[in-house]
């Protein structure tokens, strides 16, 4: 029979490539992980790794077996989630992984409500983007991962993940109290420096196509995913900026005035997690949570 977690082991391998990256992750050294690879060619019969310059890659026989590791570790996660959700208290460790606007907006209030309803369970938060974010949910490095999806730059749902939508959030262009840039129409703000994320992630590529969807390049000075530097470039007069309105939930605008964006855009908030997880009493105790906020 198999051994799950060396087929565990190998599924880790395919996905992120290097025995030391697999060693880095589940803290194991590189030769215990290839000890343990060695075993499960012996198991299989099978030649599962090839020497390729100073690293290994997966033979094609590898291959069918990462297929059936990730059906039989989604299996596993199903009977543990039935099992757990036998029991009465929720408890246990539960990692989540989101980006910034639901941590300021959002999390408090639910971590609040969940140590009070459940004081055995232990969340931790890591802020990160959705791409890193999700290839970690699938690597089991995280259980739950906040997602979000801008108009027309919508990512495809990936395999193996239950998602939940949590709201639909609009979009507002931010510009100071006063000054050259004191305007409510985005296209009277051709010539204004804007403050957006890297264009390298979803958000700043989706910033930049509305600007040239109202007939302008927008002059980016400032980038920076971080919504608090860019609410403050605003306030001070330095930038112009786009922000969700899920920032000023239970707290108001500062010095800066908010104007609807053309076509009033709101994006796609969601919670992401392994299907075969999607049961367990703390990942629901999770969403939960977070609905009952938003429904505040």
């Amino acid at each position: 029979m198999l051994d799950v977690h060396r087929l565990r082991l190998l599924r880790e391998l395919d996905r992120r490539g290097t025995l030391a990256a697999v060693a880095q992750a589940l803290n194991y050294s590189p030769s215990a992980i290839s000890q343990q690879l060695s075993l499960l060619e012996t198991e299989t019969g099978a030649t599962l790794l090839e020497r390729v310059g100073r690293g290994v890659r997966l033979t094609g026989q590898a291959r069918i077996l990462v297929r059936h590791a990730e059906a039989i570790l989604e299996r596993m996660e199903l009977a543990e989630a039935e099992l757990a959700a036998s029991m009465t208290e929720v408890t246990g460790a539960l990692r989540v992984a989101s980006f910034q606007s639901v941590l300021l907006a959002l999390v408090p209030a639910a971590l609040s409500r969940l140590a009070a309803e459940h004081p055995g369970l232990r969340v931790e938060f890591t802020q990160a983007e959705a791409g890193s974010a999700f290839a970690g949910l699938l690597a089991r490095d995280f259980d739950v991962v906040l997602g979000e999806d801008y108009p027309g730059l919508s990512e495809p749902r990936l395999p193996g993940v239950d998602e939940e939508d949590l709201l639909h959030d609009e979009m507002r262009v931010a510009v100071p109290t006063s000054g050259p840039w004191h305007c409510a129409r985005l296209a009277d703000l051709a010539g204004a420096p804007f403050v957006f994320d890297p264009d390298d992630v979803t958000p700043g590529r989706w910033a930049r196509q509305v600007c040239r969807g109202a007939g302008f390049e927008p002059d980016v000075r400032f980038r920076s995913g971080d919504l608090l530097l860019q609410l403050r470039l605003v306030e001070t007069g330095h930038a112009v900026a786009f922000v969700p309105d899920l920032l000023w939930t239970d707290r108001a605008p500062g010095d800066l005035e908010l104007h609807p964006l053309p076509g009033r855009p709101r994006r796609r908030l969601y919670t992401g997690v392994r299907s075969g997880s999607a049961g367990q009493p703390a990942i629901r105790a999770f969403r939960a949570a977070l609905h009952r906020k938003v429904q505040e």
